[in-house]
């Protein structure tokens, strides 16, 4: 990519991915540019037969390379986030797609020229639409380029091995780009395109990397070699920075990590705690400053293997969890898959409507008893160790009756641990608040547990009946909905009644910007990424509980989605 020289400092303005700063040499990629074809020769030389069977190949190749990313995106970034790869497998099997190669092919272009015609209508479609859905086209950008490089022989860029301390510049960033990228060695990245919800600034979150996104056309101003300052927390990109904010930004936060518990200006204390989904995320949390882990993803456990881990290994596995944190408190969640989690030794239905399907506490009740009592065995025997505290958090509990029928699974396996002389304690046992069902009874579900913990990626989901990963509806995917919040507060009101603590580990809990509101509900605990622990924290600290409550209650009684920004002084 060709940039104009501009040796002066300059501030250029984005939307900060994560609330971290790094500096460094600027580094440009440029992922499209990578591969040109020439033109086709004349349709009477090309062996259409041998093409077709080129493109066969290279589709299969391509789709065990998705595989293979998706399973490093899920052990690095979690299982959420790594669904995006999930969308290049349909994308690679889109019936208007191959019906367009299929057609070219026919004509006499060779496969790579096919491949190229049939993605630009949609990539074009995509990239004339608003917000998310013209994110879209970078997804598909990824699985068409990746098909074009098998069949044209491109190399790919190793962004895994990029020099120690490169800042990266792309006018975009594909998932497959972003979960490539090592935090140890990228110092930061910017993207002229992009937002917030991004799936770069999303993995950036995840991974702990600083991100600015959506700089626009400024950005390609920046040269090669140019020291950069990418202030993911202020959305800002320095060009040539002066000493102070190299400093600032060498240090690797702005803000300070804090270990102690923190509590709002008038004293009331609020747990902040970190989302892990696997071991490697545990040394991250402590780094972080976080008090606890407040979500603790066991799925990994049972992800990418030929048979489900034994009682022993998930018992040795909580235990390394509560050895992080001796002082504070390990929320694990119990085997949460179902038909949008593919798991190979289960045998787990195909449906058409994954999300709303046998999953969850669903399973653990019905098909994967068994599993659900292996894992009650190893959970009950490790809240016996004498490091910090064990929760036990139960999802997709949408009824009374399930919660009971959970409850009466612990009381049995305590039973049998207790006839076999193995020592074992039974854990603080909680909900997980993610269905409006389960809002509506949380008074009877508080009742009967220690705490409930709110998730509010599935939980607006739910409310809304607006799938985060469908880009038509995805605009009414946001928290911030007045039916939402008062689903939320709901959920506190009914943890106070019931004497149970009441937390949130969903996306909407690590968002600096939001502290103030979630305080005001009354919330005791907040779960979240790793790297926007110290920012929570800070804000918790500037906090006065009284005032907070005060705006929570107008926000939670607006009417509409808008009046809640304007509440909050939020003008996203």
């Amino acid at each position: 990519m060709t940039n104009e020289s501009n040796a002066d400092p300059r501030t250029l303005a984005g939307t900060g991915a994560t609330p971290l700063a790094g500096v460094g040499p600027a580094l440009w990629y440029d992922a499209d540019g990578e591969i040109e074809l020439d033109d086709p020769p004349a349709p009477e030389s090309v062996d259409a037969d041998r093409e077709r069977e080129r493109f066969a190949e290279a589709r299969e190749t391509a789709r065990e390379e998705i595989e293979r990313e998706r399973e490093r995106a899920a052990e690095r970034v979690g299982e959420e986030e790594a669904a995006v790869f999930d969308a290049h497998r349909q994308f690679l099997d889109d019936p208007q797609i191959q019906d367009g190669v299929a057609d070219a092919l026919d004509e006499g272009l060779p496969a790579a020229h096919a491949v190229q015609r049939a993605f630009a209508e949609p990539i074009e479609t995509f990239e004339g639409m608003e917000g998310r859905m013209a994110e879209r086209a970078d997804d598909l950008r990824d699985v068409r380029d990746r098909l074009l490089r098998l069949l044209a022989g491109g190399d790919r860029v190793d962004l895994a091995s990029l020099p120690e301390g490169t800042v990266l510049l792309a006018e975009r960033l594909t998932p497959s780009d972003t979960a490539q990228l090592d935090p140890e060695r990228v110092a930061g990245f910017a993207t002229a395109l992009g937002g917030r919800t991004s799936h770069a600034a999303i993995f950036a979150r995840s991974l702990g990397i600083p991100a600015v996104v959506g700089v626009g056309d400024d950005l390609f101003g920046i040269d090669e070699g140019d020291d950069v300052l990418v202030d993911g927390d202020a959305g800002e990109v320095i060009v040539d920075p002066d000493e102070e904010l190299r400093e600032r930004a060498s240090a690797g936060r702005d803000v300070e990590v804090r270990e102690e518990r923190v509590a709002t200006r008038d004293g009331r204390e609020i747990e902040v705690a970190a989302n892990v989904g696997t071991l490697a995320e545990l040394e991250g949390a402590v780094e972080g400053g976080a008090d606890g882990i407040g979500l603790f993803r066991t799925e990994f456990l049972f992800l990418d293997r030929e048979s489900p881990p034994d009682e022993d290994e998930q018992y040795e596995t909580y235990v390394e969890a509560l050895e992080a944190f001796p002082d504070g408190r390990v929320v694990v969640r119990t085997l949460d898959v179902g038909g949008d989690k593919p798991i190979p030794y289960l045998d787990l239905p195909e449906e058409e409507n994954p999300f709303l399907g046998e999953r969850g506490i669903r399973r653990s009740l019905g098909d994967d008893a068994d599993l659900f009592e292996t894992q009650l065995r190893a959970l009950l025997r490790a809240a016996a160790t004498a490091e910090g505290t064990l929760s036990v958090m139960f999802p997709l509990v949408a009824t009374v009756e399930e919660l009971e029928g959970a409850l009466d699974r612990v009381e049995a396996v305590a039973a049998a641990l207790d006839a076999a002389g193995v020592d074992h304690e039974v854990p603080e046992l909680g909900v997980m608040i993610e269905t409006p069902s389960a809002a509506f009874v949380a008074p009877e579900l508080a009742e009967r547990v220690d705490f409930l913990s709110i998730g509010t990626n599935d939980l607006a989901q739910y409310v809304m009946a607006a799938a985060r990963e469908n880009d038509r509806v995805a605009h009414l995917h946001d928290p911030l909905y007045p039916s939402v919040l008062r689903a939320i507060r709901r959920t506190v009101e009914a943890g106070r009644a019931g004497d149970a603590w009441v937390g949130m580990c969903g996306e909407m809990a690590g968002d600096p910007e939001l502290t103030e509101l979630l305080v005001g509900v009354g919330l005791d605990e907040l779960s979240m990424s790793a790297v926007t622990v110290p920012n929570v924290k800070a804000n918790v600290t500037a906090i006065d509980a009284d005032d907070a409550s005060a705006l929570a209650e107008r926000a939670v009684d607006a009417h509409t989605k808008a009046k809640v920004l304007e509440i909050i002084g939020n003008e996203q």
